[in-house]
């Protein structure tokens, strides 16, 4: 890898940005990287949960690399080359049904932030700060990101951050329920970890399934949403974990999760 870090620790992925010197911003050649680790991702059986940070002490990411050579300045001709499942390969990836976590080492701003939506957790170092300034800057957050962001705080607080270009803090986003935790850069990814290592305490099949009903869910009535069976639903629904699962409780003991 040119771009990022891979390590794999058992069922679980660590996927470091390692751009330090442009922030961790990235362009196009690092989003086609990063388009074949989630990819690999997706496919593994073994791998359950995925954790995006990025190097350094200072920046998760700054978003696109903009003084990168060819990188378009309208947003017309931006739009056109930007990859098909957007930055980092990421943003515009609505069917990674495996749960990822952000660990936001530092700043996340603009494409950075968009990053970090597009995770399910978000786990931050106290220094970490998260707003899209494109606005100052003529642009806009093209990557689902002020959508995402409408969704996950109350309309009036993601307004004025999408209008205005405003950062908040780490602690602020916690405040507002957007991050999960905020602690100590030194315990950042320990932190990541443990949340991870929550999630692979429940059976695998389950926790895929209830991440893609709760997306697809989210564009429709409520009652539509409780009769969606979505694929990973229906084979968690007839899967070998199930009847583990029982047994388990029944027996007292922690279940064997196979991903059947």
């Amino acid at each position: 890898m040119s771009f990022c870090r891979v390590e794999r620790d058992g069922h679980l992925l660590v996927v470091t940005l390692d751009r330090p010197e442009v922030r961790n911003a990235l362009h196009r050649a690092a989003s086609d990287e990063l388009d074949q680790v989630w990819a690999a991702f997706e496919a593994d059986a073994e791998l359950r949960v995925g954790i995006l940070t990025g190097s350094g002490d200072k920046s998760f990411s700054a978003g696109y690399d903009m003084k990168e050579s060819g990188t378009p300045t309208k947003g017309s001709d931006f739009l056109a080359q930007r990859h098909p499942r957007g930055l980092g390969a990421l943003t515009l990836r609505y069917d990674l049904t495996k749960p990822l976590i952000a660990a936001v080492n530092g700043f996340a701003l603009g494409g950075g932030f968009e990053l970090a939506l597009a995770c399910d957790i978000i786990v931050a170092a106290e220094h970490a700060e998260f707003g899209f300034p494109e606005p100052r800057v003529g642009r806009m957050a093209l990557e689902g990101g002020m959508h995402r962001l409408a969704r996950s705080i109350p309309l009036k607080t993601a307004m004025a951050m999408l209008l205005t270009g405003r950062r908040i803090t780490a602690s602020e986003a916690h405040r507002l329920g957007l991050v999960s935790e905020v602690v100590p850069l030194p315990d950042l990814l320990p932190a990541a970890r443990r949340w991870a290592h929550e999630i692979l305490d429940c059976a695998p099949l389950s926790v895929q399934a209830t991440k893609e009903a709760v997306l697809a869910g989210l564009s429709v009535p409520l009652p539509a949403a409780v009769a969606l069976v979505p694929p990973t639903m229906a084979r968690a629904l007839a899967s070998d974990d199930q009847v583990e699962g029982v047994n388990a409780f029944r027996e007292r003991r922690a279940p064997q999760w196979s991903g059947r």
